[in-house]
C-alpha cells in the first residue's frame, strides 16, 4: 500500500512539519521504504541516495526547530531526473557513456531544491540522453507504468512519472523537448508542466536540443506542481535561453475557478488524428463540458495543422541533437543504445536549408498560437491521443511521438500542462493538455486545479503495485 505520508500534499506535509506532527526524517524514511518495496518492479530510480536523504531530512528538522524556515519545500522529499547534474552524485543520462560521470557542482535546479530545504531521494530513470525508448540494451531497465507494469511510461521523464504514480514521492524534476514531461504525466496519471521557454534554467542539465529543451516539474497534484514551480522558476543570466521575467505567486489563484474565463479548443488539431481513441476524445469533451458548466466560455478555435508543428519540431530536434552528440557518435558509437542511434543519426542528413525553413515555419506557428490566445485565456487540447501503449509494442522511430501531441508547444515555447482526468476502461490514465500565453503558467495552474477538482481525479487512489 502507498504510505500515508506520500498521500499528503506537499502543503499538508509542510503544515505538519511546522506543527511538529511529523518530522522530515520520518517522511524520508517512509519514502525510502516505499522505494525499497516498489522500485524493483517499477524501475523508477536508477540511484537511491539514502544517506543523503536522511542527512537532508535531519538538517531540515534541525533548521525548522530553530526557526530557520526555507519555504514551502523545506523537509519535502523529491527526485531528480538523471540528466540533472548533482554534486558528488553520479549523473549518468541512463547511458554507458556517462556511468562514471560525477559532477563537481549542482545544476541550477538541483541547487534550488537544496536551498529550498528539499530532501533528495535519488536520481530517476530517463531514456538515454532523454531521447528514444523504451530500451532494454542500456545500463538500467526502462521504467514501467505503475497502473500496469506491462505498459509504457511515456517520454524520457519516465522515472519521474513512475515514481509519483507509484507513491514513492510527490514531486520530481523533468525535462521536455518534444513532450517528455507531459507524456509521462499523461500516461502515468500525474500533473506535468512544461513552462514557457526560458522560465526555468537548464544550466547543468544535459542538453538534447538547445532551442527546444524545457525544464519543469511533474507532481501528484496541481497544488504540488505550483509549489515546485515556485522553487524552480527564475532568471539565470548564465543560461543563454533564460528569460528575465518576474515570477508570480503560483499558488495565489489556484482556487479562483474558471468563471468568466474563455477557453479555446483547436478541435481540428486532434479530432481527425488516426491515433485518437474514443475514450481520449470523450475525455476532452467531458472536460470542456465541465468547464462550461463551471462558468467558462468554451469556444472552438483554429490552428495550423498539427503535422506542420510536428515536422518543424522534428527537424530542429534532430539537427540540434546530432550537433550535441556528433563527436561521440563518430568515436564511441558502440556505447550508445540502438534506439538512441536510430533517432539521432538521421540528424546528420539535415541540411542548413532544412534548418532555416524549419526556423521560418517555427516563427509562423508560434505567432499563430499567440494570436489564438489573444481572445482566450488558455487552450484545451489533447496531450495523448490514447492511453499508454504496451512496452512490447514495436516503435517506429520516424513516428516516435505520434500518440502524443506535445511537441507543438516545445516548438512555439508556450507553456503547456498535462492534467489527468480519469481512467480508461483498461484502468490506464486519460488526460488533457492546457496551453497558455507566454509566462502565464499561473493561469494554467488555475484552470488545471479546476479540471482536477471537477473531474474528481483527486479522489482516485494511486495504483497498487503487485507483489
Amino acid at each position: 500500500m502507498t504510505g500515508a505520508a506520500m498521500m499528503m500534499s506537499v502543503a499538508e506535509m509542510g503544515r505538519r512539519l511546522r506543527a511538529g506532527k511529523v518530522t522530515a526524517v520520518a517522511l524520508a524514511e517512509e519514502a525510502l521504504g516505499r522505494i525499497l518495496a516498489c522500485n524493483e518492479r517499477v524501475h523508477a530510480f536508477v540511484l537511491v541516495t539514502k544517506e543523503r536523504a536522511l542527512a537532508d531530512a535531519a538538517r531540515a528538522d534541525e533548521e525548522l526547530a530553530a526557526g530557520n524556515d526555507r519555504g514551502p519545500f523545506h523537509g519535502i522529499p523529491y527526485g531528480l531526473k538523471d540528466i540533472y547534474d548533482t554534486a558528488g552524485i553520479a549523473s549518468t543520462c541512463h547511458s554507458r557513456l556517462r556511468l562514471d560521470n560525477v559532477p563537481a557542482a549542482d545544476s541550477v535546479v538541483a541547487a534550488k531544491f537544496v536551498s529550498g530545504g528539499g530532501v533528495l531521494l535519488g536520481k530517476l530513470a530517463t531514456h538515454e540522453f532523454a531521447i528514444g525508448g523504451p530500451s532494454f540494451d542500456l545500463p538500467f531497465p526502462p521504467a514501467r507504468n505503475p497502473w500496469n507494469l506491462e505498459h509504457f511510461t511515456g517520454g524520457s521523464s519516465s522515472g519521474s512519472g513512475a515514481a509519483i504514480a507509484s507513491g514513492m514521492l510527490r514531486v520530481a524534476s523533468g525535462s521536455d523537448t518534444g513532450g517528455s514531461i507531459r507524456g509521462p504525466a499523461a500516461y502515468c496519471g500525474t500533473v506535468g508542466l512544461k513552462p514557457t521557454y526560458g522560465r526555468v534554467s537548464r544550466r547543468g542539465v544535459f542538453p538534447l536540443s538547445y532551442t527546444l529543451d524545457h525544464c519543469g516539474p511533474l507532481a501528484r497534484s496541481v497544488e504540488d506542481t505550483a509549489i515546485a514551480m515556485q522553487l524552480m522558476a527564475g532568471h539565470d543570466p548564465e543560461d543563454p535561453g533564460s528569460a528575465d521575467v518576474p515570477v508570480p505567486d503560483y499558488g495565489a489563484g489556484l482556487e479562483a475557478g474558471v468563471r468568466g474565463l474563455r477557453i479555446g479548443i483547436p478541435r481540428g488539431f486532434f479530432a481527425n488524428a488516426p491515433a485518437l481513441t474514443n475514450e481520449a476524445g470523450a475525455a476532452i469533451d467531458r472536460v470542456a463540458g465541465l468547464l462550461a458548466d463551471a462558468g467558462a466560455e468554451v469556444v472552438e478555435i483554429a490552428l495550423p495543422e498539427q503535422a506542420l508543428f510536428a515536422a518543424a519540431n522534428r527537424v530542429i530536434l534532430l539537427a540540434e541533437a546530432y550537433a550535441v552528440h556528433e563527436q561521440d557518435l563518430r568515436h564511441r558509437l558502440a556505447l550508445y543504445g540502438r534506439k538512441t542511434v536510430e533517432r539521432i543519426v538521421p540528424g546528420a542528413a539535415i541540411t542548413a536549408a532544412d534548418l532555416v525553413q524549419a526556423g521560418r515555419i517555427r516563427r509562423m506557428l508560434a505567432d499563430a498560437v499567440s494570436r489564438a490566445l489573444v481572445p482566450c485565456d488558455a487552450l484545451l487540447t489533447a496531450c495523448s491521443l490514447a492511453p499508454a501503449p504496451r512496452l512490447d509494442q514495436p516503435a517506429d522511430p520516424r513516428a516516435a511521438w505520434s500518440p502524443l501531441q506535445t511537441g507543438a508547444f516545445n516548438l512555439t515555447g508556450h507553456p503547456a500542462m498535462s492534467v489527468p482526468v480519469g481512467l480508461s476502461a483498461s484502468g490506464l490514465p486519460l488526460s488533457v493538455q492546457l496551453v497558455g500565453r507566454f509566462f502565464d503558467e499561473a493561469m494554467l495552474l488555475r484552470i488545471g486545479r479546476a479540471v482536477e477538482r471537477l473531474t474528481g481525479w483527486e479522489e482516485i487512489p494511486l495504483p497498487a503495485i503487485p507483489a
